[in-house]
């Protein structure tokens, strides 16, 4: 506009010439004459485009997009997926034309009228209903960017809301939050409201009827809450944690977040809930959230003992003392190699139990193609075979306390050093790391460095103490002699004496 603006003011002000103006804007006079008729801003109009190849197409292009519009937007099918499934079809034309009808067909559907629905205003009793959900959020851990779940919960009368962040949204993951989200209310509702993630619902069927994970329903039936799962794709029945979801990402993680672990960075959501309950309730309004949450407390019910947040794997162990689960590999003792154990995955541990008995624990991994382990588990494989002292991989990292790292080094420049290494650590099984470092810290003294003095030392330290020496010369003389008193023996026999008897038998 501002170059018609300059053409109109050249011409009709300063009386410069049509040719002059074009030679100078090296535009054509018929453009200028044009322009200078213009005087409100030019609306430039595209004529429709023909799609000839396309054509015949359209019909079954336009089935496809209408089947799309009811499946999630994760399942919809792009404008090039469409271009692809109609060269299957035969269409022989550009992706352009195809891009371009597809853009039009959308844009045509939001144009028509939206039908409006209607709600109806809900009010729910203290200590009767709380909402669940999950969120995705962005924070920064211990200098990594990640990706993390936060499981949502939100009271329904008082309003009160406790968030808490997770690497993922598994089971286990879901058990634990309830497990979190129930010692911070200091209670459990009566009922408890989800959508349907596979982890709460096995099988969703017709109306309300679902069929519930069996392992959520344990959870369930410990606290004896009743599990009520929405209509799918009806997330106005828990429209409060639906409206928490976008507060807390705008409240608490925006801008991003940084925490040095996940327990950090989970204390301090726990806080911010409690900060957040000052807020005025939005329905009562002369009542703080904190104030309301006071008296749905005591309607709360109370809890006895936590859940028993695991999900429980049968795996074999391997020739390499080995489970495999999650993507990541955790050692197990040797002697388990072969059998079956029974894998107890929580939100932070791994544990092998086998026989009623623990047999081995882990901190959980969630990287991928991790290699966790506790070099004692392979302390009976040592035995056997001691070169793989040098080279295992379960040693190659081993921190073992400084005494018993210098004994080795000095072992190992021995003929059969890593055997008697291996004799060494053998005899802790019994004695504790603690005496074994202690044996090695006087064998180091010595500076005499052995396996026979470090057993040695070992066994003087395991030694029971010996009980006192008795010096029977001075305890074994009598303090107080009896006195003789041959009455004793008559009151046995009724009062007669047997003073007589003894002298007529002499």
């Amino acid at each position: 506009m501002h170059l018609i603006a300059e053409i109109r003011r050249r011409h009709l002000v300063d009386g410069e010439s049509i040719s002059s103006i074009a030679r100078s804007l090296k535009l054509s006079r018929p453009t200028i004459r044009k322009h200078l008729k213009t005087e409100q801003e030019p609306v430039y109009q595209r004529r429709s485009q023909p799609t000839p190849k396309l054509g015949l197409f359209k019909p079954l292009l336009i089935q496809w997009l209408e089947i799309d519009a009811t499946l999630p937007r994760k399942q919809r099918r792009t404008g090039q997926r469409l271009f692809e499934g109609l060269q299957e079809e035969g269409y022989e034309g550009a992706v352009d034309s195809v891009w371009r009808f597809v853009r039009k067909w959308k844009a045509e559907q939001n144009r028509a009228p939206a039908i409006k629905q209607a709600f109806v205003p809900l009010a729910f009793d203290p200590g009767d209903v709380c909402q669940f959900d999950w969120s995705t959020e962005v924070v920064e851990i211990d200098k990594q960017v990640q990706t993390i779940k936060v499981a949502h919960f939100r009271l329904s009368y008082s309003r009160k809301p406790f968030v808490i962040g997770y690497p993922n949204e598994k089971q286990e993951m879901l058990m634990d939050a309830h497990n979190q989200a129930f010692a911070f209310y200091g209670g459990v509702p009566q009922q408890m409201i989800y959508d349907n993630p596979k982890t709460v619902v096995d099988q969703v069927k017709i109306g309300k009827e679902r069929q519930f994970n069996h392992r959520f329903m344990a959870l369930a039936n410990h606290y004896l809450f009743k599990p009520v799962a929405c209509t799918p794709a009806a997330g106005w029945e828990k429209g409060q944690v639906e409206n928490q979801v976008g507060n807390i990402r705008e409240w608490l993680f925006t801008p991003r977040v940084k925490f040095d672990s996940f327990e950090a960075l989970n204390q301090w959501l726990a806080t911010r809930c409690d900060e957040l309950s000052q807020r005025n309730h939005p329905v009562e309004k002369s009542k703080t959230i904190a104030e309301c949450f006071a008296k749905e407390l005591p309607l709360l019910r109370q809890i006895t003992t936590p859940f028993m947040s695991y999900v429980e794997h049968l795996l074999r162990v391997s020739r390499t003392c080995l489970i495999h689960i999650d993507r990541n590999r955790y050692s197990v003792p040797a002697q388990w190699v072969g059998q079956i154990v029974s894998v107890r995955m929580s939100a932070n541990t791994v544990t092998m139990v086998a026989e009623n008995q623990v047999i081995a624990e882990h901190q959980r991994c969630f990287g991928r193609d991790q290699f966790i382990c506790n070099p004692w588990h392979y302390l009976p494989v040592l035995e056997k075979k001691p070169g793989a002292l040098r080279h295992g991989a379960p040693f190659k990292d081993w921190a073992l306390p400084e005494a018993i790292e210098k004994v080795r080094l000095q072992l190992q420049r021995q003929g059969q050093g890593d055997r008697d290494f291996v004799a060494i650590l053998l005899l802790s099984r019994e004695a504790g790391l603690d005496t074994l470092n202690a044996a090695c810290t006087l064998v180091l003294e010595t500076k005499v460095v052995n396996a026979s003095v470090v057993q040695n030392q070992i066994q003087r330290l395991i030694e029971p103490p010996r009980p006192p020496t008795l010096d029977a010369t001075n305890d074994s003389a009598l303090k107080v002699e009896p006195e003789a008193n041959c009455q004793r023996y008559d009151e046995l026999f009724g009062g007669k004496s047997l003073c007589p008897l003894i002298i007529s038998h002499n």
